[in-house]
């Protein structure tokens, strides 16, 4: 009996090593971009700084809307797999990436250290898991569930860039029941990371103690309807050891002492929920998110060299929604996108002015991009392996200054036509 219990083990164990030795899958994405201003104000004219210590603005532009041509946009390569039953692993980088330093003149600057996008370990125990390493941050519904050669158009929506679409180091644990596929189930996710998503986008070590607590409940009906809720809660990516941490600064009425400034050690929220539906024809999604802006415009810093606060008021609040509808119809799909956000939704400042009005122009920060989309897939049963995008990118007009030589006096903006160009294998 004793030999038969040893080949039990010694069997158990060589499968083990086999499996241990399975080759990791490789994968790959390319994005090629193509971009055509349909106003040269993209070209020439600059974004409006929102703060008199910023040296630039809140709305997020991309520097390949800025002139036309091609860009690689994306090259992803990653590698994953499994080292035993219950634990995986995946890593992914992104050469295309143009990797930045920090700024030593301004602390609160963001930077991209290294091409390295995603690389953590996986532990399974029954419908419980457990992921530690380098991550998304679990926020908003297309982060999390349109990697990026799944997304309907060619790039994100306002919120899904800015809030949802970065990464950290530290670990999430996930809880899974119900039924994920036919009848109604839900996923709870609970975490922690260092809080350096928005300074080095998660690709640096932590510089203080503070840590982002996250929050997330994903649910499904079926396999068409899914929503759910998530949140983020944290403070400043500033080093906040003894006499390191300094306040920026506001003027007017009514404006916070330094005091106060280093007390709030720039909160940082995030409170959103979403819908999706999904057939074989049909898409439509919506999502809303709310919070502070924090360290994300911040008002304390590590350096003194820039002491104006590059936000307008310590508890300034955003706010954004978008609403997306796709129809698909053999390699065809037809998508429209509206995408609203505002960078001070609870109009906090100081003083009897408004800071955003400047002469003539209005440069208050409630941003609108409408996005007409098209979509040829080469093969429709795999739209991600090899597929066209053409968008034609609407902008509200709120977020250039005005081009002195050209006789313009108030806010300005422009559109873009553009075409994306897909391979993943």
């Amino acid at each position: 009996m004793s030999k038969l219990n040893g080949l039990a083990v010694l069997t158990v164990l060589a499968s083990c090593g086999a499996f241990a030795q399975t080759a990791p899958k490789v994968g790959g994405l390319v994005q090629v971009w193509y971009d055509q201003v349909m106003d040269s104000n993209l070209r020439n004219n600059s974004l409006y700084a929102n703060s008199a210590g910023a040296t630039t603005g809140y709305y997020n532009l991309r520097s390949e809307y800025k002139e036309d041509g091609f860009s690689l946009r994306r090259m992803e390569i990653n590698a994953g797999g499994s080292v035993l039953p219950t634990v995986d692993y995946y890593v992914m980088i992104d050469p295309s990436i143009n990797t930045t330093a920090a700024a030593t003149a301004n602390s609160n600057a963001s930077y991209l250290p290294t091409i390295l996008q995603d690389a953590y370990a996986t532990f399974h125990v029954d419908a419980l898991m457990v992921r530690l390493g380098q991550l998304k941050t679990q926020q908003t519904y297309e982060a999390i569930n349109f990697g990026s050669g799944d997304l309907l158009l060619a790039e994100r929506s306002q919120l899904g860039r800015v809030f949802g679409d970065k990464r950290d180091r530290g670990v999430i644990a996930a809880y899974q029941f119900g039924d994920p596929k036919e009848g109604f189930g839900a996923k709870v996710t609970v975490g922690v990371f260092d809080g350096m998503s928005d300074l080095t986008n998660g690709k640096a070590n932590d510089t203080n103690a503070q840590k982002d607590f996250i929050a997330r409940l994903d649910f499904n009906q079926g396999s068409s309807h899914k929503f759910g809720a998530y949140t983020l809660q944290g403070s400043t990516d500033q080093a906040d050891k003894v006499g390191a941490l300094l306040a920026r600064t506001w003027s007017g009425a009514g404006a916070p002492t330094a005091a106060a400034i280093l007390a709030n050690k720039d909160k940082t929220t995030n409170v959103g929920f979403f819908y999706a539906f999904q057939n074989d024809q049909w898409h439509f999604d919506a999502e809303y998110i709310t919070g502070l802006l924090g360290r994300r415009f911040a008002s304390v810093a590590n350096v003194d060299t820039v002491t104006n606060a590059l936000r307008e008021g310590l508890d300034q609040k955003f706010e954004g929604y978008y609403l997306t509808g796709a129809y698909k119809v053999g390699s065809n799909s037809f998508l429209l996108r509206y995408d609203f956000l505002n960078y001070n939704s609870n109009n906090a400042w100081y003083g009897a002015a408004n800071p955003y009005h400047v002469g003539a122009a209005d440069y208050t920060p409630k941003y609108k991009e409408t996005t007409l989309g098209y979509t040829y897939a080469l093969d429709p049963g795999l739209v991600k392996s090899a597929n066209v995008k053409v968008n034609y990118i609407i902008r509200s007009k709120n977020f250039l200054k005005p081009l002195a030589v050209a006789g313009q006096t108030t806010e300005q903006g422009g559109n873009t036509l553009m075409a994306a160009f897909q391979v993943a294998f």
